[in-house]
């Protein structure tokens, strides 16, 4: 017997504009943060409720849970999400996409002093930030810290890694 699967096959373009913001911030342990944030702008034909959906098949076809718990990347060294972190770039690849970032300098001290990062990428879109124009602060916080966004993000901790000389 033959059966046929009704999952759409993964197309990057169902994702929409990827955004990949970094910032850092104080943690409980009082040192700071290297966080990441991933999410689309939900600009496609099937705007953002089709963009939610084609993010969570790309994380859960992965085995990284969207709204479950913590996934250690520390632990597992088989993780198919990794980070690189080099010449002043932060690079996340999670195939088949590979996003990049320039964070700023206290961004890459606290990766560099913690030796991970904290990734959360959502399937909730963010339409109203634009790409190329800076995000004041309140609103990243805002947007970041909602509990949509973060009930419908994959929450990843990545050893963060460089190319050896």
């Amino acid at each position: 017997m033959t059966s046929t699967s009704t999952e759409a096959p993964f197309r990057a373009d169902d994702l929409g504009t990827l955004v990949m913001m970094p910032w850092s911030g104080e943690a409980p342990d009082g040192a700071d943060m290297p966080y990441l944030l991933v999410y689309s702008l939900g600009d496609t034909a099937d705007g953002p409720d089709g963009t939610a959906a084609a993010i969570e098949r790309l994380l859960s076809g992965h085995g990284l849970p969207v709204g479950g718990d913590l996934v250690d990347g520390t632990a597992r060294p088989s993780l198919p999400v990794s980070l690189l972190v080099e010449s002043g770039a932060a690079i996340v690849t999670l195939p088949p996409l590979v996003a990049q970032c320039l964070p700023p300098q206290e961004w890459i001290a606290a990766a560099s002093a913690r030796g991970y990062a904290y990734l959360v990428f959502t399937t909730r879109a963010w339409p109203e930030a634009e790409p190329g124009k800076a995000v004041e602060p309140e609103a990243l916080a805002e947007f970041a810290g909602a509990e949509e966004t973060l009930q419908a993000a994959a929450h990843i901790v990545l050893p963060t890694r460089s190319v050896r000389r």
